[in-house]
């Protein structure tokens, strides 16, 4: 089974490395490496370049944002299988794809999510937080839940058949994305319990408290883009979530 990972960047020099080698280093094969990097200027270019033999597809131009550059690696993908792991983040071992390939083996899934690990930003070894993405419940979506994005591996006919990330959404469209996909159109979705991906506290969605309120009221309006109904108080359980995850972490 190919499995396409998808990695999107912009200058980030200091940690592209370990990103790069965690796909490198994984047990499965084929993969079909994709790095969209949004034009960077601090040396990412030259160290992607280091790969390029075991990188499939290497874009780097100017992009709108980190959903679009996603969705650019999304169009040149052929695995039947599509995983994320975006600059600075890691696949969690290298038996990750391998294992996630005899999952989807078993015929029973569209989406299979584990956990995930966030991390300090200068350490990737220290835990900050433990994202347990627990056994599926379609309803867990009404008290703020969602799979971790970034340990969230989707079947290609998916994305081929409800579409990519709305460009529209400035820092929830992986929710969106996941709301459309798992809630409104009722796709397979199986949970396994292992640690997936380690990633880096600071994504687009956490930089400020600005972000944090932003993505939570574009969590609300996802609801509404996909025809359905939630209440407002949605953006006040979703970071109760996130606090609950640091305390896992101790």
């Amino acid at each position: 089974m190919k499995i396409s990972v998808i990695t999107v960047c912009f200058n980030a020099a200091e940690h592209i490395d370990e990103t790069l080698r965690s796909v490198v280093m994984q047990d499965h094969g084929p993969v079909e490496h994709i790095v969209i990097d949004g034009g960077s200027t601090d040396g990412t270019q030259e160290r992607i370049g280091r790969y390029r033999e075991v990188i499939a597809h290497i874009v780097s131009e100017p992009d709108k944002g980190v959903y679009d550059a996603m969705n650019k690696g999304l169009q040149l993908a052929t695995g039947e299988v599509i995983a994320f792991v975006n600059a600075g983040d890691m696949i969690a071992h290298r038996s990750c794809l391998s294992e996630m390939a005899a999952e989807f083996a078993k015929g029973d899934a569209d989406a299979i999510y584990g956990d995930a690990y966030m991390v300090d930003p200068k350490d990737i070894r220290t835990v900050k937080r433990f994202w347990k993405g627990g056994v599926y419940k379609r309803e867990a979506f009404r008290s703020g839940w969602m799979p971790p994005h970034l340990g969230t591996y989707i079947r290609k006919e998916v994305y081929d058949r409800f579409g990519h990330f709305r460009d529209d959404l400035r820092v929830s469209a992986d929710y969106e994305l996941m709301f459309r996909f798992m809630y409104k159109h009722r796709i397979r979705v199986r949970y396994v319990p292992n640690v997936l991906v380690r990633f880096r506290l600071g994504g687009v969605s956490n930089r400020s408290l600005a972000h944090v309120w932003r993505a939570n009221v574009e969590v609300y309006k996802a609801w509404g883009m996909n025809g359905e109904s939630v209440s407002p108080l949605i953006v006040l359980a979703k970071p109760l979530r996130k606090l609950a995850q640091y305390f896992r972490a101790r």
